[in-house]
């Protein structure tokens, strides 16, 4: 047998720096989610939030997290790409710290706005140097793949913190947890040996050094699918307990709706191979908009697992399409901002439904909350097959 060609050793898509900045990614995102489904619980348990409240604290980091983000695209693009991400992930994992010092909703509702600020950074960072490591010929399929560490993090957190706020009833313990994991990453990411990239001119400042105007439309549309997911994954907790008496089956909702998404993008990754983004595009918001239709339309333990599912299936392949379409209307030297674009769609959306959701489940009830995140999907699904595509199959660079 020949022996393989240099040039495809060199194409490999798992190479040493790829593997652990998904490695930190899931660090992210596993140290993020073992908190995030209990914090409703929590600040209803130990500070006696109501859901208004609840709604209005969380929506907090999502504010700071949507204003740090633009910034996190230009820095990333303009200054060293690692030191970048050590010192946004660094500050990302010691803000765990100050929940357990936050006595009061007051001193808790800081903490966790401000946490929003490295989030944010530390996000941007890791994904673009994810996109950096990559080899050209499988970028596409690579971004995908990427997504899986999110993925398989929401799979595992939430059942873990389930089981550990079962067994010992103490939220400190899953802060303490959360601080190691997010240090770990931090020194994965350290470890790191990215290439010099060549100096080019530094542009002027202008809009598109901070949002990529460009892809305006595919924001709006991921706006929509965003708000649909934060009302669900903020009030899954409380609604599961209050309505339909599952008090353990927060973690079991994430990790079906994990493992649909991780099903997804396995099957996607060919799909997106072969450049069929659009087609990957489409069939994910239609799932996901059936998966919010069960979900807001049968209030039954197996419409509330089964919907979990679905929307991983849909997400699973709607996600990294949308990311390669960013990326694609985006030159090289933007791959920060498109990347940073793409966030504060989603960023948008997931603070509006939880802020919306709150008022909503307040006044009218779970049930009016879940339609209307059922309609703000619908309404992006429309938007997207009416004008998105269009736009984007037009004015793609690739």
């Amino acid at each position: 047998m020949d022996s393989m060609p240099a040039e495809n050793i060199r194409e490999r898509l798992w190479n040493r720096n790829y593997l652990k900045v998904w490695s930190a990614n899931f660090m992210i995102f596993f140290s993020f989610m073992l908190l995030a489904p209990l914090f409703p619980l929590y600040l209803s348990e130990s500070f006696g939030a109501s859901r208004q409240e609840i709604g209005l604290v969380l929506s907090g980091y999502t504010i700071t997290t949507l204003l740090i983000r633009p910034f996190s695209g230009y820095i990333v693009d303009n200054y060293s790409r690692k030191v970048v991400l050590l010192v946004t992930y660094g500050a990302f994992a010691l803000f765990f710290g100050g929940y357990l010092v936050a006595g009061s909703l007051l001193a808790f509702t800081i903490v966790r706005t401000l946490h929003g600020f490295p989030f944010g950074a530390a996000t941007v960072s890791n994904s673009t140097v994810a996109i950096d490591v990559l080899p050209s010929s499988r970028r596409t399929e690579g971004i995908g793949y990427y997504g899986l560490s999110n993925n398989i993090a929401t799979a595992i957190s939430p059942t873990v913190a389930v089981l550990i706020y079962g067994l010992v009833g103490n939220f400190d313990i899953l802060f303490a947890l959360s601080l190691v994991v997010a240090l770990v990453g931090l020194a994965i990411n350290s470890t790191l040996r990215l290439k010099p990239r060549p100096r080019v001119p530094r542009p002027k400042l202008s809009l598109d050094r901070f949002i990529l105007s460009k892809a305006w439309s595919e924001g709006v549309a991921m706006l929509s699918y965003s708000f649909s997911y934060g009302v669900l994954s903020t009030y899954i907790a409380i609604y599961g307990k209050e309505e339909l008496g599952e008090t353990q089956g927060t973690g079991f909702f994430f990790m079906l709706l994990a493992i649909g998404l991780i099903l997804s993008r396995l099957t996607g990754s060919r799909s997106l191979r072969k450049g069929r983004i659009v087609h990957n595009a489409s069939i994910g918001i239609v799932i996901s908009l059936f998966g919010y239709f069960l979900f807001a339309s049968v209030h039954s333990l197996w419409a509330f697992y089964g919907a979990a599912l679905i929307i991983g299936l849909g997400n699973g392949h709607m996600f990294p399409a949308f990311q390669n379409m960013f990326i694609n209307l985006a030159t090289n030297e933007q791959r920060g901002t498109a990347t940073s674009t793409l966030l504060v769609s989603w960023d948008i959306g997931v603070g509006l439904g939880v802020l919306v959701g709150g008022i909503l489940s307040e006044h009218w009830g779970f049930h009016a909350a879940f339609w209307g995140a059922w309609v703000a999907n619908l309404a992006g699904v429309a938007f997207f097959f009416l004008y998105v595509r269009r736009h984007f199959l037009r004015y793609r660079l690739r």
